[in-house]
């Protein structure tokens, strides 16, 4: 059940994350949209366990997705930046 609250948290993360950083280079679309918050909520996760914020079975919460879904969003721009700047 929790990587199914984890999907739900993330697609709605990645919906607001686009909100807060929108651009050029950002993935559009619904699917990549949540497929980006999806990623963002593991990301979240992951790194709260491994800091120590969340338990074994412990997902990440709205906001940490939300930071979580940025990271990977900020990360996206920079590599399409310079994957535009070279060809």
């Amino acid at each position: 059940m929790s990587i199914l609250w984890t999907i739900i948290i993330g697609f709605i993360a990645g919906v607001i994350a686009k909100f807060i950083m929108p651009g050029p280079n950002e993935p559009s679309g619904f699917i990549l949209t949540t497929i980006l918050g999806i990623i963002g909520a593991f990301v979240a996760t992951f790194l709260g366990q491994a800091v120590g914020w969340y338990g074994p079975n412990q997902g990440a919460g709205l906001i940490a997705s939300v930071v979580g879904a940025i990271i990977v969003l900020a990360i996206w721009g920079f590599i399409q930046g310079r994957r535009r700047t070279t060809i």
